[in-house]
């Protein structure tokens, strides 16, 4: 939701825009991206940067198309977004910006992104983030008022970037790999499993909204809290169990070993917290940890990371 000012004035056309793009979800893309990229050039190069303008430009395309998705989901949501108190005061729902504008700009981003990354980084770097694009729009808006697997759909889409950035890098220099290489499925995992008790917390906060909204959400009328915190601990114990799994096939040490079980097990203990208090602390707390989550198992997956 677009935020207002400290002097209560209304939100810039610069605020709007960036609420349409959703830049500030859309950073952990970026990263996500970057983080891909610099494990694929540790693995094949032996360095963390291979090509600083290699770099530049899979981050260029990625976040654009990232940016002209999100657009694109708004243009589909405009009703439901003004149901909800938490998304009402976006441009679309606020009549601030009409759809036509909003189409261009999401066209013009999607379009430029895709296309950036196929001519200065790679054909499969271009596919793969045209496929996120696509799960994201056409596959996991429409099912959200539908089913509520959407949330496994939604999830492909946000674990596809650290793909992008391996596959960016993957064939650079006379390497020889792709974006389908063992490591780079290894990461598209971590993004997918970690996604699932990360968003099962947020939309447990908000289930109410949802459910007037029109969403089928895994935690629609779950009032104790109880069916989420499963769900969110049943994905947990599986992402702890791919720690052990990327030692064994050698693609990290034990560093990520001990490490990445260590902060997988707390945030287990949190799903177990959030099912015995069913409270909103116990949900935020594990929310906020999922975003803590994330940076300590990609450094720790860094430090552990192994050369080919």
């Amino acid at each position: 939701m677009a935020r207002k000012k400290k002097d209560d004035r209304p939100p810039t056309l610069k605020d709007d825009l960036a609420t349409l793009t959703k830049v500030n979800l859309n950073t952990f893309v970026v990263i996500t991206t970057l983080f891909g990229y610099l494990l694929g050039a540790k693995y094949f190069h032996g360095v963390w940067l291979y090509d600083g303008w290699l770099l530049f430009h899979t981050l260029i395309g990625t976040a654009c198309t990232a940016f002209g998705s999100a657009a694109f989901n708004q243009l589909m949501e405009i009703e439901e977004d003004a149901r909800m108190k938490r998304t009402a005061d976006r441009p679309l729902p606020a009549r601030r910006m009409i759809p036509v504008n909003a189409f261009g700009i999401g066209w013009a981003l999607s379009a430029f992104g895709i296309i950036h990354l196929a001519l200065k980084v790679s054909p499969a770097s271009a596919y793969l983030a045209a496929i996120a694009l696509g799960v994201y729009v056409f596959l996991y808006t429409p099912l959200k008022r539908r089913s509520s697997t959407n949330t496994l759909l939604g999830g492909v889409p946000g674990a596809i970037p650290p793909m992008i950035g391996w596959a960016a890098v993957a064939q650079a220099g006379g390497a020889a790999g792709s974006w389908a290489d063992g490591q780079s499925w290894y990461l598209f995992a971590l993004l997918f499993l970690w996604q699932m008790p990360h968003f099962v917390a947020i939309s447990w906060l908000v289930r109410e909204q949802y459910e007037e909204a029109g969403y089928v959400m895994w935690t629609n009328g779950d009032v104790s809290g109880k069916k989420a915190a499963a769900i969110a601990a049943g994905f947990t114990v599986v992402l702890i169990l791919l720690v052990p799994l990327g030692w064994w096939l050698g693609y990290a040490g034990v560093s990520w070993l001990v490490g990445g079980s260590f902060v997988g097990i707390i945030m287990l203990w949190l799903c177990f917290r959030f099912s015995a208090a069913g409270n909103r602390k116990s949900a935020q707390q594990l929310f906020f940890y999922t975003l803590l989550y994330l940076p300590l198992a990609l450094g720790l997956l860094a430090i552990g990371w192994k050369q080919g």
